[in-house]
C-alpha cells in the first residue's frame, strides 16, 4: 500500500512539488516529515522517514507542465542525493520532469534495502503514483545505468532512454585502473550535494551492477531494446567511455554524441551544449512517437 505526502516547493522553485511516496505497512509510519525548501524543491528532512522494517518513504520531485511528456531523471553515485535539478531546469518548460532519491540517499529512508530489484520496484511505485503510463527514462553516471536496467526490466513502460555520461555496465579491472589514474592526475569538479554520500548504497549498487553485467544474456538483452536511446557523453570525462560506446552500438536505435570540452558533470562545463543535444534527440523522438 502506498501513502502519499505532498509538499509544495518554496522560494524560487515555483514550478516544483516534492512528494514522499511511502511504502510498507500502509500506516504511514515511514512517512517523511520536515518543511519544504527552495533549494531542491523538497523537504529539509534528513532521511525522509523511519529506517525501520515496517515501511519507509521515497523522496521525489515533479516539475514542468503536468500534461507534458514525462521524463524520469536518476542521479548517480550510487549513494548520492538528487543533484539533477540543473538538468531538469533545462527541460521542464516542455516536459514533465520526475526526479527521486534512492533508498538511503538524501531524504529517502535508509532501510538497508539497496539492491537493484528493490530500486526498480521503487521506480515503478513512483511511476504509478504520478499516474504515468509510459515515460522517457534517463539518468546521469550510475543513474544512467539504472535507467538502462529499468528499460530492460520494464520495457513496455519506456518510450526512450537518456544515457548521460554513463559508465557502462561491466566488471573490468583495466577500466577501474584508468579511472583512478585519471582521478589522481586530473581530479574532478563536483556539483553541490545537499545531503551526505551513503557508502552502503554505493557498495551494494556497484556490486549489484557488476553482477548484472556478468549475466550471460546481458548483451543479447541490450541488443533487443527497441526504444530510441541517446548516449550523451563527455569528451574530457576521466571515466573511460568505451563501455558506454559498446552499449550504444548494441542498441539498434541509439545515438551516440560526445560533447567537446565537457567533463563528467557536463552541465557544469557547457550547459547549452547539453541542452541542445537533449532537445535535438527529444524533438526527433517526439515526432516519431506522436
Amino acid at each position: 500500500m502506498l501513502i502519499i505526502k505532498l509538499e509544495a516547493a518554496g522560494g524560487g522553485a515555483m514550478n516544483q512539488k516534492s512528494t514522499y511516496v511511502t511504502y510498507g505497512c500502509g500506516c504511514g509510519c515511514g512517512g517523511g516529515n520536515g518543511s519544504s525548501d527552495s533549494g531542491n524543491g523538497g523537504s529539509g528532512s534528513g532521511n525522509g522517514g523511519s529506517g525501520g522494517g515496517n515501511g519507509g518513504a521515497l523522496w521525489s520531485c515533479e516539475s514542468g507542465p503536468c500534461d507534458a511528456p514525462p521524463i524520469l531523471l536518476c542521479s548517480g553515485g550510487p549513494g548520492c542525493c538528487d543533484y539533477l535539478k540543473p538538468v531538469a531546469d533545462m527541460l521542464d518548460n516542455e516536459f514533465r520532469i520526475i526526479r527521486f532519491e534512492q533508498r538511503g540517499c538524501g531524504r529517502s529512508t535508509a532501510d538497508g534495502l539497496y539492491d537493484l530489484h528493490t530500486t526498480i520496484e521503487d521506480i515503478e511505485r513512483i511511476r504509478q503514483h504520478y499516474g504515468i503510463d509510459k515515460w522517457i527514462v534517463g539518468g546521469h553516471s550510475w543513474g544512467a545505468n539504472l535507467a538502462l536496467i529499468y528499460a530492460l526490466a520494464i520495457s513496455d513502460r519506456v518510450k526512450a532512454l537518456l544515457y548521460i555520461a554513463g559508465t557502462g555496465i561491466h566488471d573490468n579491472r583495466h577500466w577501474s585502473e584508468e579511472f583512478h589514474r585519471n582521478l589522481d592526475e586530473f581530479g574532478e569538479q563536483l556539483p553541490a550535494m545537499e545531503y551526505p554520500f551513503n557508502t552502503d548504497v554505493n557498495a551494494e549498487g556497484n556490486r549489484a551492477l557488476r553482477a548484472f553485467g556478468r549475466a550471460p544474456e546481458f548483451y543479447a538483452r541490450v541488443s533487443k531494446l527497441g526504444m530510441p536511446a541517446l548516449f550523451a557523453m563527455a569528451e574530457n570525462d576521466i571515466r573511460p567511455s568505451w563501455p558506454a560506446e559498446q552499449l550504444a552500438n548494441l542498441i539498434p536505435n541509439a545515438k551516440y554524441v560526445k560533447i567537446k570540452g565537457a567533463s563528467h558533470y557536463i552541465w557544469l562545463d557547457d550547459a547549452e551544449a547539453l541542452k541542445k543535444v537533449l532537445f535535438e534527440f527529444l524533438d526527433d523522438t517526439q515526432r516519431v512517437m506522436y
